[in-house]
């Protein structure tokens, strides 16, 4: 086989909707364009909790840390510092994501290797440091100044993948790993996240889109609902509570589309989210909708999301209360991702 045959892989997809109890079985696919009754203040839980920032300090040995934890440093170290983890999940790298926070405040996810040591680091809060000053905010300009031309492909086995073009996110190859700087277009195409995956795991996985598993779908969904509450909270909203009978719903969504292969809110029944939600007697007050496909990891599915209006107003709604997250894949494992947002 050629060394040099190269795949081009599809514009992940993406969709959002929202629906009221005063707008009957109407809903809103795209960006949302009413103005919702507001549910009283009273009835929510709106204390946010202060919580101490870490004094952030240059890497020593990396280009970039997150939380003062560098690719290399060990899991005894990182719990010394951030305490223990919250969650542990499947990711597509075949280990798990280690997600600590303190009620979604200093958030950050770390990936071991079999000897303890970090192979990975994720953050969308304001935990970055750089040698080249690179943090949170960042313009774009800076990043390709100080890091140079990103990577525009990616070598997989015998398979070039070319990178998106978006300029939602640039692939850096730096101090012997792979850097991931995601970009908000609403604030002025700034940084809003980083993922740092070590050269050796990154190599490890052989295919664009890995083998599907109850245990990589399991990940993703809660991966997914740790990215929205560390978001949220980074935006100064309460964090969402997990609901797991809405997850169910939108499983079955995400499962119906990946196995019929379309991609709506509208399903081959006519349903919209809102009519399968009170099929399996789920009430509401306000509820939403965000699809994703086609993104490799729950982290790009998120930052996806957040780069488009309606997406990020679901996720960052006032009103919301709880979240279930539904994760599918289809015979060629690429990933379906459904949202449902309550307030009950």
């Amino acid at each position: 086989m050629q060394s040099d045959i190269r795949t081009v892989i599809n514009n992940p997809n993406v969709s959002t909707s929202l629906d009221t109890l005063q707008d009957g079985l109407d809903y809103l696919v795209g960006e949302l364009n009413q103005v919702l009754d507001r549910i009283p203040s009273e009835d929510k839980q709106q204390i946010q909790e202060q919580v101490e920032q870490p004094n952030l300090k240059t890497p020593d040995k990396q280009s970039l840390s997150v939380y003062n934890i560098e690719l290399g440093d060990s899991k005894e170290d990182v719990e010394k510092q951030a305490g223990t983890a919250k969650r542990s999940s499947y990711n597509e790298y075949g280990v798990k994501w280690y997600a600590y926070h303190k009620n979604y405040h200093n958030f950050f996810m770390a990936a071991y290797d079999e000897n303890e040591k970090v192979v990975g680091l994720y953050t969308n809060q304001d935990l970055i440091s750089a040698k080249q000053g690179i943090k949170l905010g960042s313009a774009k300009d800076t990043v390709l100044k100080q890091f140079g031309e990103p990577i525009t492909k990616i070598r997989k086995g015998f398979v070039f993948y070319q990178l998106q073009n978006n300029d939602e996110y640039h692939l850096f190859h730096l101090d012997d790993s792979y850097v991931t700087i995601f970009y908000d277009k609403h604030e002025d195409n700034t940084v809003t996240a980083v993922q740092i995956i070590s050269e050796e795991l990154e190599e490890q996985k052989k295919d664009f889109y890995v083998e599907a598993s109850p245990q990589l779908k399991e990940g993703f969904e809660f991966q997914l609902f740790d990215l929205t509450n560390a978001a949220r909270v980074e935006h100064n909203l309460p964090a969402l509570s997990w609901d797991n009978t809405v997850k169910e719903t939108a499983r079955d969504h995400s499962s119906d589309m990946a196995a019929n292969n379309y991609f709506d809110h509208t399903n081959l029944k006519g349903q919209s989210p809102f009519d399968r939600m009170k099929e399996d007697n789920i009430r509401f007050r306000v509820a939403g909708e965000n699809l994703a496909a086609g993104q490799l990891s729950s982290i790009f599915a998120h930052e996806g999301l957040m780069n488009s209006l309606g997406h990020r107003e679901n996720i960052l709604h006032n009103d919301f209360e709880s979240l279930g997250v539904g994760v599918a894949f289809n015979s060629e494992y690429k990933p379906y991702y459904t949202e449902n947002f309550l307030t009950k």
